[in-house]
């Protein structure tokens, strides 16, 4: 069908002034927006980037104190470094691309480097007031939504150098929001430890550490580590490593004093120097996988100018320590003889982080002979059960091949297996997702109207078994799981993960719940990564349809039903959906396209895994039950309508 012509004029070229472009596009500079439920929302990315330049300043030699304050949805910040030069407040404030941490001068390892933090800040933001202090002087501005309505110049102010920022996030980007106490502690601790010596200051509570990251890890461990953590520092690197019982391996990542949450170079460099530090001081050919398993860990490496992906800094894309153009005494760009600019290198950040370990942990293991045989044991214990339940999987892996057991069970999506996406690989498993349904009618309906490109289907029979009950073997030996593992692609590396979004979906009955319950507690003992690096989420699908003859409305909350009921009025039909197959494919279609609802599965290295899952999945009864008859509605509470 021929499209309707359009004219195409000078009329439809625009030019976005000032910050209207980030108002417009407010995902490409700090991400997902959000209400404040989760911690990579958009409104802790705006305090982020305030915090983050007062950090700066301390990094540079200015300022041992910053005072964070939010009353509700108001956040005010105030740090005691050189202030922001007077004749530049509204210029930094609200113009792109023009800050201070172009001139490595000023700002030589900050984290935000593209003059852009504080500006999406203050277009983003209801109102937005800035004062720098500066020698007796003050400068200010205010602003509503990225607008300037005024500013000037104090004088004979009696305030310290330094800047105070406040600000409250505009309801019209961010709906209804809230900050969560715990998400902000926690942001303002992970600050502290890596920043010895700076005391935050957070509505009256200060966190200050002396030990960095030896005492992020002895504060979050949570169960009795192997040995003694190894701190171990250097110039521009800091790191700390022991083993515990626990699978999968739990490594935080920071750089510049930015949590990195979803790792990068330097991250992938720590685990690599781990396993062959390790490998090379026991001259053992042991397996890396065996070396890691059941590291607890951090490390915080210092560079210039890093290039992190995406604006919200949370994975680090550098190949080196430094890279910038070369000059000449006249600051002018050196020329290579192809006429390409020159390009001054320092070394690559896996060389720089292997180097470090290589040598200051075999010297430390020299040195503490204590530990050694105490590391050994856990690689090797680590070996003799992966050569064992590998064993056990390649049999039944076999077995259900020869039964054509997988194209029963997981219905793939096209980016695997297209040539058209081969380039573009990267970029589309960005978007991937496998659903993990339970029985035929709901896998039946997610595939019927999936997005077959990015989106698989994984289909459950019955109830998989209590992996917090059985032993690994039982595990390994088990054909769901069996199965479930090989369709993830994990059987050997978390980092073969073929989808990007693990979605749990299934029925909001008990039924479905405890099934739920089931999947998660695979994942939690065996595969917790996969939690904390963000990919386990779990579907929202709707409990109601409210509709009468004019509109429908579907609601996840009995409030969302009540608000519904209210605002259609008469003639009004309420549906209560028990169950994924009983929604039509015509309705479903939303639920998993670009309105799908998920709610993030989070494990914070605060939490004990052991401890919650001998609450949720273990034989404290009593407990557990007085826990559910104080949360759970009754099915008789979801259905009274009151019409």
């Amino acid at each position: 069908m021929a499209q309707t012509p359009v004219n195409y004029t000078e009329d439809n070229i625009r030019t976005l002034e000032g910050v209207e472009h980030i108002r417009l596009r407010p995902g490409m500079y700090i991400g997902r927006l959000g209400n404040g439920d989760n911690p990579g929302d958009g409104i802790y990315v705006l305090l982020k980037e305030i915090v983050d330049n007062s950090i700066d300043e301390f990094a540079m030699g200015y300022g041992r104190q910053v005072r964070i304050n939010i009353e509700g949805q108001e956040v005010s910040v105030r740090d005691y470094g050189r202030g922001i030069p007077l004749g530049s407040v509204v210029k930094a404030t609200s113009q792109i691309n023009t800050g201070g941490k172009f001139d490595d001068a000023a700002f030589k390892k900050s984290v935000g480097l593209n003059g852009v933090g504080t500006k999406a800040v203050n277009a983003l933001s209801e109102t937005f007031y800035v004062e720098s202090f500066r020698d007796g002087k003050s400068s200010w501005a205010s602003y509503r939504q990225g607008v300037l309505q005024d500013s000037g110049i104090r004088e004979g102010v009696n305030e310290k150098n330094g800047t105070f920022i406040r600000f409250v996030p505009d309801s019209e980007m961010f709906g209804k929001f809230s900050y969560h106490p715990d998400i902000v502690e926690s942001m303002v601790k992970n600050y502290s430890y890596l920043k010895k010596g700076l005391a935050f200051i957070l509505n009256g509570q200060t966190y200050k550490s002396e030990n960095g990251l030896l005492d992020l890890i002895n504060e979050n461990l949570t169960e009795e580590p192997l040995y003694a953590p190894i701190h171990l520092e250097g110039e521009d690197i800091e790191i700390v490593l022991t083993h515990g019982n626990a699978y999968g391996e739990n490594i935080s990542s920071f750089v510049n004093g930015q949590n990195t949450r979803d790792g990068g170079t330097h991250l992938a460099a720590f685990r690599e120097a781990i396993a062959k530090t390790l490998k090379e001081f026991y001259k053992k050919n042991y397996d890396p996988s065996d070396c890691r398993q059941g590291v607890v860990g951090a490390i915080s490496i210092q560079i210039q100018e890093p290039n992190f992906e995406g604006q919200t800094k949370t994975k680090l894309g550098s190949t080196y320590m430094w890279e910038k153009y070369l000059r000449d005494d006249n600051g002018k760009i050196v020329k290579n003889p192809d006429g390409s600019n020159a390009i001054d290198r320092g070394p690559t950040i896996r060389t720089f982080v292997n180097d470090f370990v290589a040598k200051n942990l075999d010297n430390y293991l020299h040195m503490h002979p204590e530990v050694v045989p105490a590391i050994e044991e856990k690689i090797k214990a680590s070996q003799k059960e992966r050569e064992e339940i590998s064993g056990i999987q390649k049999k039944t892996r076999e077995k259900n091949k020869k039964a054509n057991v997988y194209n029963r069970k997981l219905r793939d999506c096209r980016y695997h297996f297209s040539d058209k996406v081969a380039k573009d690989k990267e970029a589309f498993k960005e978007l991937s997702s496998i659903f993990i349904t339970e029985g035929d009618s709901a896998s039946g309906t997610i595939t019927k109207v999936r997005n077959a490109n990015t989106q698989a289907v994984f289909s459950l029979r019955g109830k998989p078994i209590n992996c917090y009950k059985e032993s690994r073997r039982k595990v390994a030996e088990n054909e769901e799981l069996n199965l479930l593992i090989s369709a993830l692609g994990v059987e050997n590396d978390l980092d073969d993960l073929r989808y990007n979004n693990i979605i749990v979906a299934t029925d909001a009955d008990d039924d479905g719940m405890h099934i739920r319950m089931l999947v998660l507690t695979f994942f939690m003992k065996y595969y917790p990564d996969l939690i904390r690096r963000g990919h386990v989420h779990i579907l929202q699908t709707p409990l109601f349809r409210v509709r009468n003859k004019k509109e429908t409305r579907y609601c996840y909350s009995v409030d969302e039903k009540e608000e519904a009921i209210a605002a259609l009025k008469t003639g009004v039909e309420i549906t209560r959906f028990k169950g994924l197959g009983e929604i039509s494919s015509n309705e479903f279609v939303d639920f998993i396209g670009e309105n799908m609802r998920l709610d993030p599965v989070k494990l914070s290295d605060e939490e004990s895994i052991s401890q919650i899952m001998e609450f949720y999945m273990g034989d404290n009864t009593q407990d557990r039950q007085l826990f559910i008859v104080k949360n759970l509605r009754s099915e008789a509470q979801l259905e009274d309508v009151n019409i």
